[in-house]
């Protein structure tokens, strides 16, 4: 009964809040808009899900793959397309930036403004500035008073979970987006990325552990110490060695050392639901898109199964409530994944289904977690046995077997896992991203749940006005350029480059002196600190930093 009264809730929910990008005009989705904005009171909590990568053919394999419905199937209620400002083929940086903003950006931009606006439609949030900080779902819902909080099986500080926590021009500077996601006052971050905690690891020599106990964060790094966890704030980083830079497929995890997507996101809730203003949580099912590019079907099919667990924990908190949205989406599709290849174009309606599924569940390990059997130089008598046991084929030809002992370290899942792949008949186009729409997963009890085909933009927007949260007053409010801040208030600005990985604007206004720290949301006025309402950043020559820091020189 539980399970009809769920169902009958989500049919409930179907207002659609751009309900004419498929067939009706723009002005009519505005109205639509506008209707279900004055009639819903704020949802307390948001919760978006987003299984990186995944094709339509994805929860498809993954329904065959387990013999049963997937929680998020009754959630389906409309597509997403995913272009950026400069690309019909998305990178992860800026559709994760369009759902975490609201506007678009280009490729490899994190929640920042871009030079291109190439593409139709896509509007420019500030128009001839490039790189400016925009702010987030994560930083306007703190800024309400919610609870903010990330989920990864990426490092912490990839392309996706960075797009909600932090800002940068490039998805590569690691040693920015790290410690300004340290600095961004999150009540919870799990993921990956022990490593780039600490001090060696950075250019700047900084000890971001030290940081996170000095900021009162509680440190976790395996399942038992995230499970016993009570507190507030928690940051924990998993991986099968101290060195695993990102966590295992699940399919491959030691579950003493990593705790599932699953585990992490029931954890992540029961922390941030303590907030009585509510919260805010992004959990990233990352390596799906990661098996994607390996043309992986094993570690592919098992990722959106765990995803769609964790899909299951945030629905089971929010079905017992009327406050809580859950909405799941993928940021782009990616190998043009489909059931069926070039080797069936002829009796495919004749293949059955277990064709598909059989050599897939034949397999107890991905292609990365049959580099722990075998070792790179491995012999072919040792390759048909451990290949054999692993990944359940027994049938390698010679040109298979000279293919594995070629190998590199870390790419094996490149070489084997389309060997899996065509035993199954599962097709790929591409190693790469692919530019379909993707489907829309919501659950809004408020019935205001988008439908039809929506823009990636309208996904941030929406959710934005779920929690009543104006992100444009955000942005400004976070991220001036800092020389309009100081010709407001009379200062003069300078850097303190003393330390070349660490500079310092320095404003001063008579005898007064303003330091501000790169990444940092705290600043010190005449040696006293104080804090700033969100982390300041250094976009090439300029810096966008929070007003309040200079409304204190007034």
């Amino acid at each position: 009964m539980k399970k009809v009264r769920l169902i009958a809730l989500l049919a409930a929910g179907c207002l659609s809040l751009s309900a004419t990008w498929a067939g009706g005009s723009k002005e009519a989705g505005n109205a639509a808009k506008e209707t279900a904005g004055a009639r819903a009171k704020p949802a307390r909590n948001v919760i978006i899900l987003i299984p990186d990568g995944m094709s339509v053919a994805g929860t498809t394999l993954a329904r065959l793959y387990t013999g049963s419905p997937l929680a998020l199937d009754g959630l389906a209620c409309g597509l997403v397309s995913t272009w950026s400002s400069d690309g019909t083929i998305a990178d992860s940086a800026p559709a994760g930036s369009a759902f975490a903003t609201g506007w678009k950006s280009q490729t490899g931009n994190i929640a920042s403004s871009g030079k291109t606006y190439s593409l139709p439609g896509a509007g420019d949030p500030d128009p001839g500035v490039a790189g400016r900080p925009l702010a987030t779902l994560m930083e306007g819902a703190r800024l309400s008073g919610r609870a903010t909080g990330i989920v990864s099986t990426s490092e912490f500080m990839h392309a996706t979970p960075a797009d909600f926590t932090s800002h940068d021009p490039s998805r590569k500077n690691y040693d920015n987006l790290t410690e300004q996601i340290v600095w961004n006052r999150l009540d919870v971050v799990l993921g990956g990325g022990t490593p780039y905690l600490s001090a060696s690891a950075r250019k700047d020599g900084e000890d971001m552990m030290a940081a996170l106990k000095a900021l009162g964060y509680s440190y976790v790094g395996n399942t038992a110490e995230l499970k016993a966890f009570q507190g507030s704030k928690l940051f924990g980083t998993f991986g099968k060695t101290p060195a695993a830079t990102a966590m295992s497929y699940d399919l491959d995890r030691d579950p003493s050392a990593e705790p599932s997507l699953q585990e992490m996101t029931a954890k992540a809730i029961e922390v941030l639901s303590k907030n009585p203003a509510g919260f805010c949580l992004m959990v990233e099912g990352s390596k799906v898109d990661w098996a994607a590019h390996a043309n992986d079907p094993v570690g592919f099919v098992t990722d959106v199964v765990a995803f769609d667990k964790a899909v299951k924990a945030a629905l089971d908190f929010a079905s017992s409530r009327n406050d809580t949205i859950v909405l799941a989406v993928s940021d782009h599709g990616n190998s043009g994944i489909s059931i069926g290849d070039r080797s069936i174009s002829s009796g495919y309606d004749k293949t059955p289904w277990t064709t598909f599924v059989t050599p897939l569940k034949a397999a107890s390990v991905t292609g990365e977690g049959l580099e722990a059997y075998l070792p790179a130089g491995s012999g072919a008598e040792t390759i048909r046995q451990v290949v054999a046991e692993k990944l359940g084929i027994a049938d390698l030809s010679d040109e298979e077997v000279a293919a594995i002992q070629k190998y590199s370290k870390g790419s094996l899942n490149y070489v084997v896992g389309p060997m899996v792949g065509a035993r199954a008949k599962i097709g790929y186009t591409t190693g790469g991203h692919t530019g379909e729409d993707v489907v829309l997963y919501a659950f809004d009890p408020r019935g205001e749940r988008p439908t039809g085909l929506v823009d990636n933009t309208e996904i941030g927007k929406y959710l934005a006005e779920s929690m009543g949260v104006d992100l444009n007053a955000a942005t400004n409010r976070l991220f001036t350029d800092a020389k309009v801040l100081a010709a407001q208030v009379g200062a003069t600005l300078s850097q303190d480059d003393s330390d070349a990985e660490n500079p310092v604007l320095v404003a001063t206004k008579g005898s007064h002196t303003l330091r501000v720290a790169r990444n940092k949301s705290v600043a010190a006025l005449d040696g006293k600190e104080i804090q700033a309402d969100g982390v300041a950043v250094m976009s090439g020559n300029t810096w966008y930093v929070s007003k309040n820091i200079f409304d204190a020189m007034k």
